[in-house]
């Protein structure tokens, strides 16, 4: 590929580099000049413009572009995305559903790394998403690029990305109580947070906070995912709501989780069903270390305690002004 200034008769056929105003008309940078735009700089007196000319083996911004999408996204029905036309050189790859983000991470690095004017950027693997959120975006940056090197770009990274529908449809949602305590109060947060997830609850129930009611509560649940919301915050792994998880004939394979705000979560299973004790801050729409297992279980991706593990590397979520008891010292 050539970048340069040339003389407006040398300039048929080139690709205009920077946007230019022509008397009334404006070109736009990206624009191939044809005759009439020839004839229109000419009669503006401008006698040269900086142009590219793409060579024999380049490809121009969108074909790259589209070829490198097309080798991300082999076959985007089956995998829950869709692929927007190339434009500028771009091309963004969007959700088609509710869902969350799989990826192979070092395959799009070795892409990144095989020619600095081909890019492309993601969301952070698992990342939750809605219908219609940008998972990537594959940008050429410059107005051509050697076709070898998209080539080899899109065998690097050929069906690297993906997105995990729902594969569970209903939850229930446990409410402990107890004199003076929340009560419903985290309801509605907890309701919208299943339904960004193409999910139903389908029954809330409020049980006093002591394990043989909330044993009893958990044996009845037909839901095919429970969540279970404490009036007091679960501080051991035999604390109540462990405790009447296990009562009720499930198993605990993680409590606490070096996510902040969200660290007193708890997780474990029942008659093949999930159970996610949340932690008090789900009570708050905000962010916190339960909506990353939330979506993850319910797009069917199994979370170890390993994997819980592996959050708190950027596991330190946004500081929230409301919260009650700030991480930050005041001494100074």
């Amino acid at each position: 590929m050539q970048f340069g200034p040339v003389p407006i008769q040398q300039a048929l056929g080139t690709i205009l580099a920077h946007s230019m105003q022509v008397g009334d008309q404006r070109l736009r940078k990206g624009l191939v000049l044809d005759a009439d735009h020839i004839d229109a700089l000419a009669a503006a007196g401008v006698a040269e413009v900086t142009v590219v000319r793409l060579g024999a083996d380049d490809l121009d911004e969108d074909s790259a572009a589209s070829r490198i999408a097309a080798a991300l996204v082999p076959d985007p029905d089956a995998v829950g995305l869709t692929l927007t036309t190339a434009f500028t050189g771009r091309v963004n790859v969007l959700a088609a559903g509710p869902g969350v983000v799989g990826m192979d991470a070092a395959a799009l690095r070795r892409l990144n790394d095989i020619d600095p004017m081909i890019t492309v950027a993601t969301v952070p693997p698992l990342q939750q998403m809605a219908a219609g959120g940008m998972v990537a975006t594959i940008k050429i940056i410059s107005y051509g690029v050697a076709a070898a090197d998209v080539e080899r770009a899109c065998a690097a990274a050929g069906g690297s990305l993906r997105l995990h529908a729902p594969v569970y449809r209903t939850a229930a949602l446990i409410v402990t109580d107890i004199e003076g305590g929340a009560g419903l109060k985290g309801q509605e947060a907890v309701a919208n947070r299943v339904s960004a997830l193409g999910m139903e609850l389908i029954d809330t129930t409020v049980v006093p906070h002591q394990e043989d009611a909330l044993a009893a509560a958990l044996g009845a649940v037909t839901a095919d995912m429970v969540l279970i919301l404490t009036a007091s915050a679960t501080s051991d792994a035999h604390d109540v709501a462990p405790q009447a998880v296990r009562r009720a004939g499930g198993q605990v394979t993680r409590f606490g989780m070096p996510v902040d705000p969200g660290n007193l979560l708890f997780l474990g299973h029942l008659n093949h069903r999930p159970v996610i004790g949340l932690p008090g801050c789900a009570r708050s729409p905000a962010l916190n270390g339960a909506d990353w297992v939330l979506s993850q279980l319910a797009c069917g991706i199994e979370v170890s305690g390993a994997d819980i593990a592996a959050m708190g590397v950027g596991g330190l979520l946004k500081e929230i002004p409301t919260r009650p008891m700030p991480r930050r010292s005041r001494r100074g």
